[in-house]
């Protein structure tokens, strides 16, 4: 039984939610996004609450109970809110800068390093060595991250590379003589 499913996912005034058919529709003041429902659940929109049901008690509908609340709760909380997350660059001469819809980073290779900034994020690098990445879908915003982190991740010896905030990066000791 679904612990996440249960529970339905209040609808924030300023935030409309519309089902057409197996297609759910979450419009804020961020901007739209859309969700297309899977057919082993049921979606109902009524009272300002968005709520999910199983339409059948197969370990598959079961799971796409919860998987579909969660992601409808998370549409709702990005056109509303909308996601950020932050990222640091550590390492001599490593530096990123945003020009135009283009992302430059400078990583230690023999080229910069330019990323296109895909449409819906938007970036900012307020130093430097800081950069945030912001938007509206919670797993665009995460799948940015990642591919820009895999240009350079963080390396155990030195700690140089790019690492999110807070994220504690395990570090070897070197070779001994």
């Amino acid at each position: 039984m679904s612990r996440v499913g249960k529970y339905p996912v209040a609808i924030p005034s300023g935030v409309q939610v519309a089902l057409a058919g197996r297609t759910l529709a979450v419009k804020g003041k961020l901007g739209e996004l859309k969700l297309e429902l899977t057919d082993l659940v049921e979606a109902t929109v009524e009272g300002g609450k968005f709520s999910v049901a199983p339409r059948g008690s197969t370990t598959q509908a079961r799971m796409m109970w919860g998987t579909t609340r969660a992601l409808v709760a998370s549409m709702v909380r990005g056109v509303n809110e909308g996601y950020s997350k932050s990222m640091e660059i550590t390492g001599t001469g490593y530096r990123a800068a945003v020009q135009g819809q283009n992302l430059v980073m400078n990583l230690g290779f023999s080229h910069d390093v330019v990323y296109a900034i895909p449409k819906g994020i938007k970036i900012t690098c307020e130093r430097p060595t800081a950069i945030k990445v912001e938007g509206m879908d919670k797993r665009l915003v995460g799948q940015v991250c990642a591919e820009l982190r895999t240009w350079r991740p963080p390396e155990p010896y030195k700690g140089k590379g790019m690492k999110f905030d807070g994220e504690q990066i395990r570090r070897k000791e070197g070779k001994k003589k």
